[in-house]
């Protein structure tokens, strides 16, 4: 399975929300608390995919929109050097219609090789599987100063490439100069960018996502920037004009501000 699937016109707008293990429930609302209101964005918005974690897919998933589970998470309670262990099996996501897994790794962090050994694992069952592979690659620990520096945002990409994913989602160097030099890094495998925490504007989020594909990216990987918006599907047909219809970053800032 390549991630071909996941893309429209030679990109992909995901979904994601699986931040309910990683935050707690404090990214929510009354409202994007439920899971349902995230299944009914993903939908109409027309996403290419949705990450869940398997829980939520059990019993929220109704096949509207391509499934990536995410197989394994931690939370944000225990400090010090993160590690994220495997929380579901390759196997168990196929069963649930999953069409990719998705794994994170933090890099620089003291348990980095064994994060790097589990993915390994994870990679090649779900090769055997048809799966498409998609790795969240967020360097952390003492030695990482800058997670969004130039040099480091490559090297997570590159990290992603020689790991195997098809896809890796990594944070923006702040300018499309220096996230190009990611996408080189990644080689073969699709650039997504991590859409972070809500932006301050919707401006200055777009044009993010607009310097991503300036960049060579492919597309992006968002939650909070979509379902903590005002209005989640304005935001979402404006990504889909700037991300899948290929159209300007002025006429996308145009759709958030009718």
């Amino acid at each position: 399975m390549s991630f071909d699937r996941f893309l429209e016109n030679g990109r992909a707008m995901i979904l994601a929300y699986d931040q309910g293990i990683e935050h707690g429930p404090t990214d929510f609302t009354p409202k994007n608390v439920d899971p349902n209101v995230i299944m009914e964005i993903a939908e109409k918005g027309r996403f290419n995919g949705i990450v869940f974690q398997k829980g939520l897919a059990e019993r929220y998933y109704n096949g509207k929109v391509p499934l990536i589970l995410k197989v394994n998470g931690k939370t944000n309670i225990v400090k010090g050097d993160p590690i994220s262990r495997q929380n579901c099996s390759v196997e168990y996501a196929v069963s649930l219609g999953a069409k990719a897994v998705g794994y994170t790794i933090y890099p620089g962090s003291i348990h980095e090789s064994i994060m790097f050994q589990e993915f390994g694992r994870i990679q090649e069952e779900a090769r055997k599987f048809d799966l498409a592979v998609i790795i969240w690659v967020y360097p952390r620990g003492e030695a990482v100063k800058d997670d969004t520096s130039k040099d480091i945002v490559a090297y997570a990409a590159r990290i992603g490439l020689e790991l195997g994913a098809d896809a890796v989602k990594i944070k923006y160097t702040g300018d499309p100069v220096s996230f190009n030099w990611a996408v080189k890094a990644a080689g073969k495998a699709r650039v997504l960018m991590s859409g972070g925490p809500k932006a301050p504007t919707d401006e200055i989020f777009l044009n993010q996502v607009n310097g991503v594909l300036e960049a060579g990216g492919i597309g992006l990987a968002v939650g909070r920037n979509v379902w903590q918006h005002i209005d989640p599907l304005k935001m979402s047909r404006a990504l889909r004009a700037l991300v899948i219809e290929r159209k300007s970053l002025d006429e996308a800032i145009k759709i958030v501000k009718e």
